[in-house]
C-alpha cells in the first residue's frame, strides 16, 4: 500500500461488535485482564485498521436541494433478496443531519485513481461539489463520475449504534464501469496487487 491517508478517514467500529461479556475478573482468554475495563480505543482503532476495505463516497441531497456527501469504508452488502446495503455515518459528521433526514442516497465505489476524491469527501469544510463537476443518477442524486460501481438506494431503515447511525438502503439501480478498486488499509490508501495467475 502507498500514500498515507488523512486522519479524517478512519473506519468506525463495526455495528456488529458487541461488548465483552462474562465474569468481570479472573483468568480467561484475555490472560486475566479485567473484562469490565473494555478495550483501549487506540487498540481498537489499530485492530480495525488491519481490516482492508473498499472506499466509497455516499451522497444525497439536503432539504434545500443542495448536494451532500462523505467518504466511507464502513460499507457492505447486507441482503440479496431484497437487495440491501448498509453504510455507517458518525453523528459528529457535518453531513449527518442531512443523511439522517434523507429518503434516498447513492453510493459510488471508487477507482484506484480516485484517491483525491476520497480525501476531498473526507475533509471537513471542503467544497466537495464544485459547480458542474459531478455526475448525477437518473433521480438527480450526485455521484462520482467514472466510479467502478454506482448504486441508487431508497432508505430501508436507520439504526443508532454507539456514536454512529447505520443506514440501510434498498438498491434500486446499479451501474458498473471497468477499473481497479481503491482500498484502505492501515490508515493508508492503496489498491489490490495484481494476481499473476489471473487470466487477462
Amino acid at each position: 500500500m502507498t500514500s498515507r491517508s488523512p486522519h479524517a478517514l478512519t473506519a468506525p467500529a463495526p455495528a456488529a461488535v458487541a461488548p465483552v461479556s462474562g465474569p468481570a475478573t479472573g483468568p480467561g482468554r484475555d490472560g486475566g485482564r479485567d473484562a469490565s475495563a473494555g478495550v483501549d480505543p487506540a487498540d481498537f482503532r489499530a485492530a480495525m485498521a488491519r481490516f482492508a476495505a473498499g472506499v466509497v463516497v455516499v451522497t444525497t441531497r439536503a432539504a434545500d436541494g443542495s448536494p451532500r456527501g462523505f467518504t466511507a469504508t464502513s460499507f457492505c452488502s447486507l441482503s440479496l433478496d431484497p437487495p440491501l446495503v448498509l453504510v455507517c455515518l458518525s453523528h459528529s459528521s457535518s453531513s449527518f443531519p442531512d443523511f439522517d433526514a434523507c429518503e434516498e442516497f447513492a453510493v459510488s465505489i471508487l477507482r484506484r485513481e480516485d484517491e483525491a476524491v476520497a480525501r476531498l469527501f473526507a475533509t471537513s469544510g471542503a467544497d466537495r461539489f464544485p459547480d458542474g463537476e459531478q455526475a448525477h443518477t437518473p433521480s438527480l442524486l450526485p455521484v462520482v463520475s467514472g466510479a467502478i460501481g454506482q448504486l441508487d438506494c431508497t432508505l430501508h431503515a436507520r439504526h443508532r449504534a454507539g456514536d454512529h447511525t447505520i443506514m440501510i438502503g434498498r438498491v434500486d439501480d446499479v451501474r458498473l464501469a471497468p477499473g481497479e478498486p481503491l482500498v484502505y488499509y492501515d490508515r493508508a490508501f492503496g489498491t489490490l496487487a495484481p494476481d499473476p495467475h489471473r487470466a487477462p
